[in-house]
């Protein structure tokens, strides 16, 4: 196994925008968001951010709830799942128009966590907000018929999601229920709107920290996912896990800051660089003291990458409807 060092990418200026980042997702060559889930402990709202490589500055933009995810779509704007309703937001009009609302109706204490584009289709999940509880909801959103359809409504906090076509012409769902350490592997079946009971493709509870955010490796063949460290550590940890044997393949660590909560690749300078969001969220005031990166976002440069259309065919834009 290999261990790198993340290099600090971004302090994002305010304790607000420190509490919780998420879900780093490219925009273009030079641009990827990443959303601030939550603007401190108590607060009720977060945003969309915009940070620009060419001149090292990040945009905030207020959301009207906490976003659980945004991706970009065809026409500039961004679709984000936000409190319990999917909408369109754009960042040059600031305008927040749903267009699937009511999600989890049936329980309370819940809002929309992390999610993904695939073919159209939205998939997304829920987090129960005590972390305890088994009513979160795992959705898909078919875009054939525009309907939103429960997969699961037996989960805690519902988190890091990869879609890999199979040879067959299948769909597996590989899906993170934090709570449980596991990755779970369903197959999918978009037109019939459901995935089958499921089966364990890693069991990460030997590892230190939650299973929080992930993605896959530009081949397929293995899963980056971000450890959420909730006790004193001097770095956080990042691993690359191969699918067939389970074995970590390469860490990235964090520094002083532990509780790392999402990877993803970002295409910069013709180079494909992971980008790794952190955490303050629940940190009592000595450890915060000992974690001066806590909700920074780093990047570790990997390889030369110059097409980016590479990261479009596993990370799409979403189409908005018309």
């Amino acid at each position: 196994m290999s261990v790198h060092q993340a290099s600090l990418l971004l302090d994002p200026g305010s304790e607000a925008l420190r509490f919780l980042p998420e879900g780093p997702y490219p925009i273009d060559a030079d641009r990827f968001s990443w959303v601030a889930i939550q603007h401190g402990p108590s607060a009720a709202t977060g945003s969309l951010n915009i940070y620009d490589f060419r001149t090292s500055s990040n945009q905030s933009f207020d959301l009207p709830g906490r976003p659980g995810f945004a991706f970009p779509t065809d026409r500039g704007n961004f679709v984000v799942g936000c409190e319990r309703s999917v909408g369109i937001f754009s960042p040059s009009r600031g305008t927040w128009e749903p267009f699937i609302e009511g999600v989890d109706s049936n329980v309370t204490g819940t809002i929309i966590n992390d999610g993904l584009v695939w073919d159209g289709n939205l998939i997304f999940g829920t987090k129960d907000l005590e972390f305890k509880t088994k009513k979160a909801g795992l959705y898909l959103w078919r875009r054939s018929d525009k309907q939103l359809i429960s997969l699961r409504s037996d989960q805690i906090c519902s988190n890091g999601k990869v879609v890999i076509p199979r040879s067959d012409g299948a769909l597996d769902l590989l899906d993170i229920d934090s709570p449980t350490r596991k990755v779970m592997a369903y197959r999918l079946d978009i037109q019939g709107g459901q995935i089958d009971s499921g089966t364990v493709a890693l069991d990460l509870s030997q590892q230190v920290g939650v299973p929080d955010g992930m993605t896959m490796t530009p081949d397929g063949r293995s899963l980056i996912i971000s450890l959420y460290n909730p006790e004193a550590a001097g770095f956080g940890r990042t691993i690359q896990v191969g699918l067939k044997d389970g074995k970590v393949e390469q860490e990235w660590q964090t520094p002083q800051s532990p509780q790392a909560t999402c990877p993803q690749w970002i295409l910069r300078d013709g180079a494909l660089a992971l980008v790794i969001t952190t955490a303050v969220e629940n940190m009592p005031a000595d450890r915060r003291r000992a974690s001066s990166n806590a909700g920074c976002l780093f990047e570790a440069l990997t390889t030369q990458l110059t097409d980016f259309s590479i990261l479009r065919r596993f990370l799409p834009v979403f189409s908005e409807l018309s």
